[in-house]
């Protein structure tokens, strides 16, 4: 169970600025975005492609840097860390699913969901267990021994779900997490969502285009121009 109680701060950057460089100039992406989290909050952000969704999504979870700024995560700089740091901070405290799973093709499920633990260097049995209890929760106690091209795109999603709550994060980063879905397998996934955040106390922030998604949530921010602004609270 997640020990952070509603309220606190599990995710935050100030300031922050993202430009990339193509060819003779500059392209800016991020400018000044400052944004916080709490424990047990949903948050939508929502934009228009190329609007820079995924690079602040990037940034918050340390897989980028930024120009400028800062990105704390529980408490910790996260651009101060390391690689070694940064990686166990993630694995600690962070889960991420993607618009395409990003499960890897050799192992099963149950394997591709024990990853993060076994990373984490908790005992392989007990990393299976809870895979295979957390798989059950998603519906795919059916599906432990399959692997990602035996399962069909609703499943896998599940899976790459489960994949990242079986740590307990503190925060999950979501990018079009439905994106690939038909509409019931969408609503399905999302439900799932919902129900690990009330359960566990696990943070959304949910980068996507889906409307009813994003009406769902708690929060919702815009990301124009580089500039994020809260709609709605």
């Amino acid at each position: 169970m997640n020990e952070k109680i509603d309220g606190n701060t599990v995710l935050e950057c100030t300031d922050l600025h993202r430009t990339f460089s193509q060819g003779p100039e500059d392209v800016t992406v991020l400018r000044g975005v400052t944004f916080s989290v709490t424990a047990g909050e949903q948050v939508a952000i929502i934009g228009s492609s190329g609007s820079g969704k995924s690079t602040l999504l990037h940034l918050l979870g340390g897989l980028d840097e930024p120009t400028s700024g800062t990105v704390t995560v529980d408490g910790k700089n996260i651009n101060s860390l390391n690689q070694a740091e940064r990686g166990q901070l993630r694995n600690r405290s962070l889960g991420f699913v993607y618009q395409f799973h990003h499960l890897l093709p050799e192992f099963t499920a149950q394997e591709n969901v024990a990853m993060p633990l076994l990373i984490r260097r908790l005992d392989s049995k007990r990393a299976m267990q809870q895979a295979a209890e957390i798989l059950g929760r998603v519906g795919l106690s059916h599906r432990l021994d399959h692997k990602p091209g035996e399962l069909s795109g609703g499943e896998r999603q599940r899976a790459a779900l489960a994949r990242a709550m079986v740590t307990r994060p503190l925060c999950i980063l979501a990018d079009e997490p439905t994106g690939n879905l038909d509409r019931r397998m969408a609503e399905s996934v999302y439900s799932l969502m919902l129900e690990m955040n009330e359960e566990n106390g696990t943070a959304f922030v949910i980068v996507t285009h889906d409307q009813r998604l994003a009406e769902s949530t708690s929060r919702i921010c815009t990301l124009e121009d580089g500039i994020l602004n809260e709609v709605s609270s």
